[in-house]
């Protein structure tokens, strides 16, 4: 019954979220997909969290659209979501929810906590980041760069990365409860919060060092800008940084799983929760 519920739950969101332009329609297939583990293998606690971080995030794509068009033309992919970036944010806590039903410890939960909110945090710090009307800076130095580079960090952007980790910790426990996930966990809200927290917030940051040095980047022909993508002003750009095989959706995905070893490192070495 729950790879059903999980099924149908994940099938009514994904197919909205590819109604709205969220999704493609390979992002569609991988959030079904993705979705049905999250509720079959886990429970309301791994789908709800997997549910807040795509909601919040798609909502948040749409705000104010028209001001980072601009912007966006630097990323290697459009706000529509496909499969690649839907595995590169959920695909490790998908392994953690798996995880945990093949060998359940709260060791998992809190590894899953940490990725999520790291993703959450970089994805808001993104389209939150991208509505400040002052410059952004470099995460190495500090100086102003084009809004769209990778590596760049601002206030807007960098308080809203916070704020989504502390959502997805405070959710965390309020879904524990709910799951009866307590007894594993067994500490207050604040822990949660102050794991999310910190944890989201390091990955968030940890992303954007890792897309201002060893990220791939290309040369825009035409315009000159350091972009993600590889074609610019309907041009192909030139190599001009990085490896080539991390691209943003592998930056993601290392960032957020340093994010679930600090959150592990922060229950076990901190609080004592494992």
């Amino acid at each position: 019954m729950g790879w059903l519920i999980g099924f149908t739950g994940a099938i009514v969101v994904s197919a909205a979220a590819y109604w709205k332009r969220s999704l493609s329609l390979s992002g569609m297939i991988a959030a079904t997909l993705m979705g049905t583990i999250y509720f079959g293998a886990g429970n309301v606690f791994w789908f709800g969290i997997l549910l807040l971080f795509f909601i919040t995030s798609s909502l948040f794509s749409k705000l104010k659209a028209d001001r980072k068009s601009e912007s966006e033309k630097s990323y290697a992919k459009s706000g529509t979501r496909d499969a690649g970036q839907v595995m590169a944010n959920g695909g490790l806590g998908m392994a953690a929810c798996v995880g945990n039903a093949l060998w359940p410890d709260s060791g998992w939960v809190l590894f899953f906590i940490g990725v999520m909110a790291s993703v959450t945090a970089d994805t808001w710090a993104t389209e939150w980041g991208s509505l400040s009307r002052k410059p952004p800076r470099s995460i190495l130095n500090g100086k102003p760069i084009t809004a769209g580079t990778s590596g760049g960090v601002s206030l807007l952007g960098s308080l809203a990365a916070l704020g989504g980790a502390v959502i997805i910790g405070g959710a965390g426990w309020l879904l524990a409860q709910w799951a009866g996930l307590a007894a594993d966990v067994g500490k207050p809200v604040l822990l949660w919060i102050v794991i999310g927290g910190l944890s989201g917030f390091a990955g968030a940051m940890i992303d954007s060092y890792l897309g201002a040095t060893v990220q791939s980047m290309y040369r825009c022909t035409v315009c000159g800008r350091s972009v993600e993508a590889v074609r610019h002003c309907n041009e192909a750009t030139v190599p001009l940084r990085g490896f080539t095989w991390l691209n943003n959706d592998m930056v993601n995905m290392i960032s957020s799983l340093a994010a679930g070893g600090i959150a592990l490192a922060l229950g076990k070495w901190l609080f004592g929760v494992v």
